[in-house]
């Protein structure tokens, strides 16, 4: 009887033990790679060390223009014009609100240099609404990512 209550105590014991682990290690849904909705870029969303939500670009349908990498030449910033826009991180600093919203954040769009405030919800499990926006979020454009992982 007393081996038996020992046991149990154990093995309640290493449980509680191992759940803070096992909850630092479990990704949250937004985590892994998504298309963009022309499905020209897969974009990896990741949990940062600042326990924020970042994403960056880890494929191109396109990665080339004229025999070398595509660069960031529309940026409004003249010193990052010539930084490659493989890998580069068009999401920044997303704090999860709730379940399947992200907030606070910002994306920057390649295509035209520019930086937006962002929202991110979920519409479903394997879709992203991304909706980039200057000011209110009233005032901006909604595209749907689907998950290509």
């Amino acid at each position: 009887m007393m081996i038996q209550r020992m046991s149990i105590l154990l093995l309640i014991s290493t449980i509680l033990a191992l759940t803070p682990v096992h909850q630092a290690l479990a990704k949250d849904r937004i985590e892994g790679v998504w298309y963009n909705q022309e499905k020209s870029a897969k974009i990896e969303i990741y949990l940062a060390k600042d326990q924020k939500y970042w994403g960056k670009i880890i494929w191109l349908k396109e990665p080339m223009r004229d025999g070398k990498p595509k660069l960031d030449d529309k940026n409004q910033n003249p010193s990052l014009r010539q930084r490659p826009i493989l890998g580069m991180a068009i999401l920044k600093r997303f704090v999860k609100t709730d379940e399947g919203n992200y907030e606070d954040g910002e994306i920057y769009d390649p295509k035209n240099g520019k930086t937006y405030s962002c929202i991110i919800k979920f519409a479903n499990e394997n879709e992203l609404n991304i909706r980039g926006y200057i000011g209110i979020s009233l005032i901006g454009r909604t595209t749907a990512w689907t998950r290509a992982d």
